[in-house]
């Protein structure tokens, strides 16, 4: 059996595998970055890279691929009342996002690991035990450490025994393209029967070419054979656009699905030599999906970790993810849980309201802000107050959450463990 002994392992050559791996080459270490895929490859996603994404791009001397920049977002009600969310430029972000094609998105960020000096291996991961990566076909990689960037059913977490399947919060998703130009991104919420709420939400986002994407998204909790659900709605769901006027074109190409584990709940983030970036370690925003920003920065975070504190990184890393991405999680978590399991028919109420002529606009500033994670850095002004206070009032609320202590649980600092 060959063997190749390297710096650091990364599997799965995403938005947050590529970032670290990069970032780790520049710093001098032998990356050996693995993907089962062959590139150019396509995800089920919205397709949104966005502010914190680019502007983690910025910081590093990166400029993302051309794609069509996105600002304010539109949140349609079960009605068809909506509520547009303004985009605004933060101290350290910019106030757009940009709307690209993960084909292209991802096949250009690994291609930059790449020339930084990562190696790319293609083959699929059939068992971690330690530092020690095993390949399908026979090949061993052992690495200083491992960083498992091979999303939410990571077999680098599940090897190393870093994943609680019965405690994660699993979503699944599927998407499609149709050739229609939508000018801004829409959050389409849903009843799908009269006065009950479905249990997620769907979209339609711009495209860079004159397309769009459509999906629709569920909560699943732990249930994940309701996956199925977004699978069997999804017609439905694009039937329901078009009697609000927002879809008029069939939708008639192919269809992709993936999973989501969100909210960072039932995962420990990193463990000695094992550490967890992106999906693998749960970081998709549990209120809205969003996960390409998350990866990337938390590709970021543990490459540095690493390279800055080798003695002491996981533990470095894990406490910059419970003072960054985990203090969202602790609030946005247990509220995505509340949603998912309550009544769907006070869903479809509070859907209502939040998208009626009276509250909708009101509100609109503070939600972006925080349905978005985007308090920290965000400009001062009555809507980052407003965000800040209903953060703390979330904070209140969800304290004696049994997710929130799970949360607690699993980032909790290595070294006061010791």
């Amino acid at each position: 059996m060959a063997t190749a002994d390297v710096d650091a392992v990364v599997v799965g050559a995403g938005p947050g595998g590529s970032i670290a791996a990069l970032l780790l080459a520049r710093g001098g270490a032998r990356v050996a970055l693995v993907d089962k895929a062959t590139f150019a490859r396509d995800k089920a996603c919205g397709d949104l890279v966005g502010p914190r994404a680019l502007a983690l791009l910025a910081s590093l001397g990166l400029t993302a691929p051309d794609g069509r920049e996105v600002g304010p977002m539109v949140v349609v009600g079960p009605t068809g009342r909506h509520v547009l969310l303004p985009a605004r430029q933060g101290l350290t972000y910019p106030g757009h996002g940009l709307a690209v094609a993960r084909l292209r998105f991802d096949e250009w960020l690994r291609a930059a690991a790449i020339e930084a000096g990562a190696e790319p291996v293609t083959a699929r991961v059939a068992a971690v035990h330690g530092n020690v990566v095993e390949l399908d076909d026979g090949r061993c990689l052992t690495g200083d450490v491992v960083i498992g960037a091979d999303g939410a059913n990571s077999r680098v977490a599940a090897s190393a025994g870093l994943v609680d399947p019965t405690a994660v919060l699993w979503g699944f998703a599927q998407r499609a393209y149709v050739d229609q130009r939508v000018e801004r991104p829409i959050i389409a919420l849903w009843d799908r029967t009269p006065r009950r709420g479905f249990p997620g939400y769907g979209w339609l986002f711009p495209g860079a070419d004159g397309t769009a994407n459509i999906g629709l998204g569920l909560g699943l909790r732990t249930a994940r054979a309701d996956a199925r659900l977004a699978v069997a709605h999804f017609d439905e769901f694009c039937d329901h656009l078009r009697h609000v006027g927002l879809l008029t074109v069939p939708v008639d190409g192919p269809r992709l699905g993936g999973w989501l584990k969100m909210g960072m709940v039932g995962t420990v983030a990193a463990r000695d030599r094992i550490f967890l970036v992106g999906d693998a370690a749960g970081l998709v925003n549990p209120l809205q999906g969003e996960g390409i920003a998350q990866a990337m920065i938390s590709g970021a975070a543990a490459a540095n970790a690493i390279l800055n504190s080798p003695g002491s990184a996981a533990a470095r890393y894990r406490r910059q993810l419970s003072t960054s991405f985990g203090r969202y999680a602790r609030i946005a978590a247990p509220i995505h849980a509340a949603a998912i399991s309550g009544s769907r028919q006070r869903v479809s109420r509070l859907t209502r309201a939040l998208t009626s002529p009276v509250i909708g606009p009101a509100i609109a500033a503070p939600w972006a802000v925080t349905w978005n994670d985007l308090i920290d850095g965000a400009p001062p002004g009555p809507a980052t107050t407003a965000a800040r206070l209903a953060f703390a009032v979330g904070r209140l609320a969800t304290a004696r959450s049994p997710i929130r202590r799970q949360i607690d649980n699993d980032l909790a600092d290595l070294e006061a463990l010791r």
